[in-house]
């Protein structure tokens, strides 16, 4: 038998099972509703273990994991080279003394970083989340250029801490909390091939004239964040040529572009960092999710006459963490880096990556509920629709078919704006045998739902 991570699904209890139900309970009397979806009439499954591409829930269940835990696992749960690396770290040195006293962990991990970026002589500021990346590098571009005007696109997603819930788009996470957050940003349209009216001509004019004439409210732009690929709006691919011309337009305008790559980052696209397929070289970098293989480790990373722009002018440091560059969690990110670049990650996620799209097309020919397939590596997204033709959205098929798929043994996850998109982004170390399972199961799990 393989062993447990390359395993295929095993259900001895209908997911939710007693006991995920049990341990369900408990977390809704005793955790506020606002970060769990339990009150919202979903009952999960409650993880006990996970290795390679698989998870085991608290009744024994075994899945096939094609969320990679949002896109964390590249090298699957629990590589064992990033356990090791966690295991001597944390009996060394489990703490160091954030921006004051590093340790040699931190130290080796900036080096390591600096080096990895496409940015010729990157300067590195570690973090622990994605959201404190990218208020560092709305920070730097404000110190660097001294504007306060901020371009985001729709369908964005950065994050839903207080500044990066700024240029975050969906108004569903917004607008509770609007009137605290950071008015002085703009939106632009994301050159969408699969339902945007807008060309890619189209959409950078409309960047064009904001840079240039930015509402009043707003002030002069010295930021543009975009993600190269929108993960959380559906895996949407932007037009060939969007990325370039948003390069030729912040460069013409006095911005800085910051590429939030914090799903798309260390090989899940075919190449390290998705910037690459397109030859754009940003200002900052935004990375986080799978640097650390399960350890919560982020960074903004950027060039060094930009980062250069925090300047002492007191007794500390501008910007302070007790946990910045924590030990362990570096340690696991320089073990993670090293082993993604002996597997050679990107090669690996381009192959298996293509054998799956060819695989999921192969599946919307046959059914209608499909509306479109797309990624890059392993990152995929598939579009169920009511109609073809209209391109409506299908979300309550979507949630019926991740339903259907647990039931077999499959975790995944329905994104997009409408919750119509099944979003795919699995271990890059998956076997051929588990993704076979997944597609055969997604087969009977959207026949199910048609029937």
């Amino acid at each position: 038998m393989p062993p447990f991570g390359s395993l295929l699904p095993n259900i001895v209890a209908p997911p939710p099972g007693p006991n995920s139900r049990r341990l369900a309970r408990s977390l809704a009397r005793r955790e506020s509703p606002g970060v769990s979806t339990i009150h919202l009439g979903q009952t999960p499954i409650v993880y006990t273990r996970a290795k390679g591409a698989n998870v085991q829930d608290a009744d024994g269940n075994i899945y096939i994991d094609m969320t990679g835990g949002f896109g964390v696992a590249n090298l699957g749960h629990a590589d064992r080279k990033v356990v090791a690396a966690v295991q001597r770290q944390s009996a060394k040195l489990l703490h160091a003394l954030g921006d004051v006293y590093p340790s040699d962990a931190r130290v080796q991990l900036v080096e390591r970083l600096s080096k990895l970026v496409p940015i010729p002589n990157a300067k590195v500021m570690l973090c622990t989340t994605g959201s404190e990346a990218v208020e560092l590098a709305l920070k730097t571009a404000l110190l660097a250029t001294k504007r306060t005007g901020i371009l985001a696109f729709d369908g964005a997603f950065h994050g839903q801490s207080y500044g990066a819930l700024a240029v975050t788009s969906r108004p569903y996470f917004r607008a509770p909390f609007q009137d605290q957050l950071f008015q002085g940003v703009v939106r632009a349209p994301f050159p969408d091939p699969y339902r945007s009216h807008l060309s890619l001509e189209g959409c950078l004019q409309h960047v064009g004239k904001l840079l240039a004439s930015p509402p009043e409210h707003v002030g002069p732009i010295g930021a543009v964040i975009v993600e190269p690929i929108q993960g959380r709006e559906g895996e949407i691919i932007p037009v060939p040529g969007f990325l370039p011309g948003l390069r030729a337009l912040c460069d013409r305008h006095g911005a800085l572009l910051i590429a939030d790559e914090m799903i798309t980052g260390f090989g899940r696209t075919g190449a390290w960092f998705a910037v690459q397929h397109a030859k754009v070289v940003p200002d900052l970098l935004c990375l986080g999710k799978a640097m650390a293989g399960g350890m919560p480790i982020a960074a903004c990373v950027g060039k060094a006459s930009v980062m250069d722009a925090w300047r002492y002018e007191g007794p500390e440091a501008l910007h302070a963490s007790t946990f910045l560059g924590h030990p362990v969690a570096a340690a696991a990110a320089l073990a993670s880096i090293a082993e993604l670049q002996r597997r050679n990650a990107p090669r690996q996620a381009k192959a298996t990556g293509d054998w799956l799209l060819s695989e999921l097309r192969g599946l919307q020919a046959k059914h209608p509920l499909i509306g479109d397939v797309r990624g890059m590596g392993l990152m995929l997204g598939i579009e169920l629709v009511k109609d073809r033709a209209a391109k409506e959205p299908a979300p309550e098929a979507a949630a019926r078919v991740m339903q259907a798929m647990l039931r077999k043994g499959v975790i995944l996850l329905a994104g997009g704006a409408h919750g119509s998109v099944l979003s795919l982004t699995p271990p890059l170390t998956i076997t051929k045998a588990q993704l076979a399972y997944a597609v055969k199961a997604m087969e009977e799990a959207m026949e199910e739902v048609m029937g």
